[in-house]
């Protein structure tokens, strides 16, 4: 391998080299001197450094030559510039004496001026402290005249004024006077200026709740006046329009129809009420962090305010302007509630709302508690209807008065069951129960119109012409016009309030079937039993049937009228006591007629123990049947209800030809006596029968009894089956009776065949007597 030639240096190379590291770069600032190291590690590396060393000293000589020549060259100008100094040097050091010179008496000169300029600076300083007092002082005027203004501004009422001027100074900036006692003084002395104006708008609050108080019953009435202005509208639209008749006030149909006019009972020609001092007092205690504080004052005495509207007891005189204050009350709550933020809230309003209502419901019931006048509960009713639909427009629930109004109904209702009751009854006792003379059409038509009659019965009446006796007495139509007034009084009541039909209904259900049983049927009833005049008792049947039409028809009309208002059923039940009066009034013309029957039986003188029997019916008889016939025939009855009466008249004649035959009035008879009598029954029954009144099964127990002792049969009606089948209505104890007074007459007689009849009718007695008890004995 040739050897490596090593690298030789030139000048140029070196100052190439010198070049790149800036030693020789007139324009660097700087030397670049870590460029050496490559330079120098490459020397080291080629070994050359004996002969980089002598290149570089022959450029260090080079260099040398080249400055000497240099500075050969410029010698004289060098020199030239050396004189010139000296010569600047002289000038200077004369220059500088000069101006030592001129310095010193410049220093005499000044030093008078300076100790002016300090006496000048010395009355600057003084006169700058008396501005600074000065204005110190003004400052403190101002807030003296601050503090002394918000005294006045509290007299004039003007307590946000004053609040604000006592914030301003205690937010004033940092001056020279907020370090100063007085500043200080009056810094301390706020919360009590504070207080101040506290307690001055918490004293034109109470004064404000004092004239509030005052004005309430105006307020309320004004309100009041206002309802009842818009009830008379509703009223007569709801007359025009049938569709809302059983709409109220306040009811969503009435509330959206209703024509809105813009009246403020609190803001109006008769009436302002100013709130600005609760407000002013609700926003200086919102401004001291006290809200709470005059929340529960506000509270307190409003709570102490409405415990003094309801006197104890109660004057029901002063009903209506109580219930005046008490709307006007809530009125201003309510304005207080919508206008004053969170100073008030519904929970609080409500409690003082139930309280009062409370009150007022304990006092009304407490005393009406003793009222018999039902004039008086209306008058009541009406104060507080007017009270509750006056509060509802204003979202107050009045649940409870409704409640109260409810109660106090039912009370009214008992009381008019009382009252009218009393009218009824004396109605009944006075009545003369005389068919009801009209003497006009129009009377005729006025009668029509109030009593309740089916479609048949008017029409008929219709026809019929003035004067006419009408079907049914005085007592009928009074009763049917008292009825009438009671559903109106009943009625005049419940106008207006809100009510749940169905127990209005049956209210009234209730009282109509209490009227009509209690004191109408059970008092006819009573003067059915105490007359005994035969075509009055006829009359109260006439009636007792028109009433019991009437329950129908009323019924029907009633439910009528509640359906139009969204009501239930009517329904009148007392149809059933009026149908058991009159089966008693019809009992009752029997038993009337019984007297009179007695009458005549009394002159009958029957011969029960005659020799011979007779060919013709007893006299009496004759007047009999033409009295019964005349009587009957006579009544002012149907016809169902006259065969009523015969078949209770000829009833009662066979229960007294029974009587005769085994009561113990008589104690003997014989055969020739039960022959005659049986020949009076059937004259009897042949003369009813002539009259078309065929009653012959009221003899059927008599004629089947008789045949069994004149035909001899006593020992077939021993037989059971024969006595079930021919015999079934013969009793045997009343058999018995008649064979023992048989018995009786035959042991009497004298001769041994009668005798001999009278022991056999004995032993027949006796057998029929131990006949077995429940075959009707």
């Amino acid at each position: 391998m040739p050897p490596r030639r090593r690298q030789q240096f030139t000048q140029e190379s070196i100052d190439q080299q010198l070049q790149q590291i800036h030693l020789l770069d007139q324009a660097s600032s700087s030397e670049n001197l870590e460029q050496l190291g490559p330079i120098i590690k490459q020397i080291h590396a080629n070994r050359q450094q004996e002969a980089y060393l002598r290149t570089l000293q022959s450029l260090i000589e080079s260099k040398d030559s080249e400055i000497e020549s240099i500075c050969g060259d410029n010698y004289q100008e060098f020199i030239s510039s050396v004189s010139t100094l000296f010569s600047i040097k002289s000038y200077t050091t004369n220059l500088r004496e000069k101006i030592t010179t001129l310095d010193q008496s410049v220093s005499q000169v000044g030093k008078s001026l300076v100790e002016k300029k300090k006496a000048l600076l010395q009355t600057k300083k003084t006169a700058a402290n008396l501005d600074e007092a000065i204005d110190g002082l003004q400052a403190c005027l101002r807030i003296l005249d601050v503090v002394n203004r918000v005294g006045e501004m509290v007299k004039e009422g003007k307590y946000w004024s004053a609040l604000r001027s006592l914030e301003d100074i205690e937010s004033m900036p940092p001056t020279s006077l907020s370090t100063t006692p007085l500043f200080q003084h009056l810094l301390s002395s706020l919360p009590s200026l504070r207080g101040q104006i506290k307690d001055a708008v918490t004293a034109s609050m109470k004064q404000w709740l004092l004239d509030i108080r005052n004005v309430s019953a105006q307020i309320g009435s004004l309100a009041l006046e206002a309802m009842e202005s818009r009830t008379r509208r509703w009223r007569s639209r709801r007359e025009k329009d049938p569709m809302l008749k059983s709409a109220r006030v306040g009811s969503a149909v009435e509330t959206i129809t209703y024509e809105k006019t813009e009246y403020n009972v609190l803001d109006n020609d008769q009436l302002q009420v100013d709130f600005k001092p609760l407000y002013e007092c609700i926003h200086i205690y919102s401004a001291l962090d006290s809200l709470d504080e005059i929340r529960r004052s506000y509270q307190a005495d409003r709570k102490a305010q409405s415990d003094l509207i309801i006197p104890e007891p109660l004057p029901l005189s002063s009903l209506p302007s109580i219930t005046e204050e008490i709307v006007g009350y809530f009125i201003i709550e309510t304005h207080v509630l919508n206008t004053t933020g969170s100073f008030r809230s519904e929970r609080e309003v409500e409690d003082l709302w139930d309280a009062l209502i409370s009150r007022l419901s304990k006092a009304v019931e407490d005393v009406l508690k003793n009222e018999t006048d039902p004039d008086t509960y209306l008058k009541v009713k009406e104060a507080l209807l007017g009270f509750v639909m006056t509060l509802e427009s204003y979202s107050y629930s009045t649940g409870s008065i409704h409640q109260l109004i409810l109660r106090l109904f039912e009370k009214y209702v008992s009381i008019l069951e009382v009252k009218f009751g009393r009218r009824f009854e004396s109605i009944v006792a006075q009545d003369d129960f005389q068919p009801m003379y009209v003497e006009k059409d129009s009377e005729k038509d006025s009668v029509m119109d109030t009593v309740w009659l089916t479609r048949e019965q008017r029409d008929q009446l219709r026809k019929s012409n003035a004067p006419l006796n009408l079907p049914w007495s005085q007592g009928f139509y009074l009763c049917c016009q008292d009825i009438r007034s009671f559903v109106q009084n009943f009625y005049q009541f419940i106008e207006g309030v809100a009510q749940h039909h169905r127990n209005i209904d049956d209210l009234l259900s209730k009282s109509l079937n209490t009227i009509l049983i209690t004191y109408i049927s059970q008092s006819i009833a009573k003067r059915a039993q105490s007359t005994a005049n035969v075509s009055q008792i006829a009359q109260i049947i006439t009636n007792l049937e028109h009433f019991e039409i009437s329950c129908a028809e009323l019924q029907r009309s009633l439910t009528n009228i509640r359906s139009s208002q969204r009501g239930g059923t009517i329904r009148v039940k007392a149809a059933s006591s009026f149908i058991e009066t009159r089966t008693k009034a019809i009992a009752r013309i029997t038993e009337a007629m019984s007297s009179k029957l007695d009458d005549f039986f009394g002159l009958s003188e029957y011969d029960w123990t005659p020799a011979t029997r007779e060919d013709a019916p007893s006299m009496y008889l004759y007047e009999l049947v033409n009295w019964l016939t005349t009587v009957v025939d006579s009544l002012a009855l149907k016809d169902t209800y006259k065969e009523d009466a015969y078949r209770g008249a000829v009833g009662y004649i066979a229960t007294c030809f029974m009587e005769f035959l085994t009561g113990r009035d008589i104690p003997k008879m014989n055969e020739n006596a039960i022959a005659n009598l049986l020949l009076d029954i059937d004259f009897l029954d042949e003369e009813l029968k002539r009259n078309g009144h065929s009653h012959s099964a009221a003899f059927t127990e008599l004629r089947s009894m008789t045949s069994v002792v004149m035909s001899d049969a006593v020992s077939a009606y021993l037989v059971a089956s024969i006595r079930q089948t021919s015999y079934p209505a013969v009793k045997p104890k009343r058999l018995a009776a008649l064979l023992d007074k048989l018995a009786r007459h035959g042991f009497e007689c004298r001769d041994a065949p009668s005798r001999e009849r009278g022991e056999k009718r004995r032993k027949e007695a006796e057998a029929v007597s131990r006949l077995f008890p429940g075959e009707n004995r």
